[in-house]
């Protein structure tokens, strides 16, 4: 199964919507078909520069469009509820079985609370995964309803991931406005998935450096 298949699978599209609609409900971000396809082209962008082959960009776009729709069973332990939905939907469609492992194993390690980076696939994923901040990842509601998660990603005016081969290196350029968040709440919520993304880098081979209003702070 390719990818343009997998954007297109009823089942995949169900699964998500369920997901976003469900996280919705409990007050998180978004995490819609916008996101999924966010996370796909992202990882595609880090594999393609660095240099892996066609057949692992194909894998890292299928893990990465399907690597949140555990959501729709629950928000906890979804990463491993996703790759088990996954594992299934891919079997079906005939997927050749070394590649369908691969995809799952990639979903079931990309949660920063149970996961890590086992190979490039999951290393790319979850770079892309966890350096997806920006405002409109904030759903409609009162500023005034907004958690500390709203309030980090509503801070966030401009994200730049750059992915620098000669220099190995990548690098997540952000600007906040700390008027509406504070580099405490920031790290507070995101430094466990920066970590993550520099463990993942180094399986790349390359170096990870966060860099927030044009100062290093990873």
């Amino acid at each position: 199964m390719k990818y343009k298949d997998i954007k297109e699978n009823e089942e995949v599209l169900a699964l998500i919507a369920k997901g976003n609609e469900n996280l919705g409900i409990l007050g998180y971000t978004d995490h819609s078909e916008v996101h999924a396809a966010l996370v796909a082209e992202r990882a595609t962008n880090i594999l393609e520069i660095l240099g892996y082959s066609k057949k692992q960009i194909e894998l890292v776009k299928v893990a990465a469009f399907m690597h949140d729709i555990g959501n729709a069973i629950n928000r906890s332990r979804h990463a491993e509820y996703g790759s088990l939905l996954a594992n299934d939907i891919l079997k079906e469609a005939g997927m050749d079985r070394q590649e369908r492992l691969t995809v799952v194993s990639a979903i079931a390690h990309h949660d920063e609370s149970t996961g890590g980076a086992t190979d490039v696939i999951s290393a790319a994923l979850i770079i892309a995964d966890k350096t997806d901040v920006r405002r409109n990842r904030v759903r409609q509601k009162p500023k005034a309803n907004f958690d500390v998660h709203d309030r980090v990603n509503y801070a966030v005016t401009k994200t730049d991931l750059i992915i620098n081969k000669d220099k190995k290196q990548i690098s997540l350029n952000l600007e906040i406005d700390e008027k509406i968040c504070t580099m405490y709440e920031y790290f507070d919520i995101f430094l466990g998935r920066m970590l993550m993304c520099r463990k993942a880098s180094e399986l790349l081979g390359v170096t990870f450096r966060l860099m927030v209003n044009g100062n290093k702070a990873l």
